[in-house]
């Protein structure tokens, strides 16, 4: 099978959320020995993973964090605060289990798997899970970030991980990222799927002064100006200026929808790569939830999108 043939099937997997499992959730609520609606928002993420779930009461008794990292050839002009070994250096910080993301898994039971996607250099430890077509993207703001088959190819094993994580049974899937770079690569993302200006989806991510964020904008204007993105393909929006591990989340979201999983967002990056799955497969987006809010402002603006 390939890429292609993968990324169909996932499509033609994908259902509405039963809503027959959301109305028995939903008179579950009003049976329990509470007042109705007592509960607030944790009622309705309940009903909302009946109905992705298919059953009334899921028994979801794993989460696994999924963190894909990769490195991006646009960090060359200077976007990032943070040089671009910090991607290598923070890929080894996880596996090492010295990252927040681990100390917070570990105070919800959650697994956290570490995917690279495309990192510069290598690693050997077992527990790294590699599906790079090579270390890094090319510069979007000069030309394509990757070619429409890597695109594609990352975006199948995404959707292979998630179908093997949910084969495990009972699982809640949430996504992570890491790649110095990688938000600029969002705000682009952002940009085209959302129809709106570079300077309002543009952020100073990991803290960059006024200078940084100039070139970081820059960039992202020449980026979108060279590649022209067709708005209405979301492969080659990904292909021309995202980032492997957004391929690859993006992946993991329509894999996760296919397999009946509830997929939980993190920061921009992660929603960018929902953006992309959603221009994929627009059935996908009732399996997607959003943990939170970002101070980036673009990330306010793409789970704005009708899409997600």
């Amino acid at each position: 099978m390939t890429a292609r043939d993968t990324i169909d099937a996932a499509i033609s997997a994908i259902e509405p959320p039963d809503e027959a499992s959301r109305a028995a959730a939903r008179e579950l609520q009003l049976r329990l020995t509470k007042p109705a609606g007592a509960l607030g928002r944790l009622e309705e993420l309940a009903i909302w993973a009946a109905g992705v779930c298919r059953t009334p009461a899921p028994a979801l008794g794993r989460a696994v964090i999924v963190v894909a990292a990769a490195d991006h050839g646009v960090a060359e002009d200077g976007v990032s605060a943070y040089p671009r070994d910090v991607t290598g250096q923070m890929v080894a910080n996880f596996l090492a289990g010295g990252a927040a993301v681990n100390v917070l898994a570990a105070h919800a039971g959650a697994e956290v798997r570490i995917v690279d996607a495309g990192v510069r250099g290598e690693c050997d430890d077992p527990r790294l899970h590699v599906v790079k077509p090579r270390g890094g993207t090319d510069n979007m703001a000069a030309g394509p970030a990757m070619s429409r088959v890597e695109a594609e190819l990352l975006v199948a094993s995404g959707i292979e991980f998630a179908g093997e994580i949910a084969g495990e049974g009972g699982a809640c899937i949430a996504l992570g990222d890491m790649g110095i770079g990688n938000t600029t690569a969002a705000a682009a993302i952002t940009s085209i799927c959302a129809s709106l200006p570079p300077r309002a989806t543009t952020g100073r991510g990991t803290g960059i002064d006024d200078a940084g964020y100039a070139r970081k904008l820059a960039a992202i204007e020449r980026a979108i100006a060279v590649n022209a993105p067709d708005a209405t393909d979301a492969i080659d929006v990904l292909a021309k200026v995202g980032g492997f591990e957004i391929a690859f989340l993006a992946g993991v979201t329509l894999g996760a929808a296919a397999s009946h999983a509830p997929l939980v967002l993190d920061g921009y990056p992660t929603t960018a790569a929902a953006l992309i799955a959603a221009g994929i497969a627009p059935a996908a987006v009732p399996y997607m939830l959003a943990s939170h809010q970002s101070a980036e402002p673009g990330h306010r603006l793409a789970l704005a999108q009708p899409e997600v």
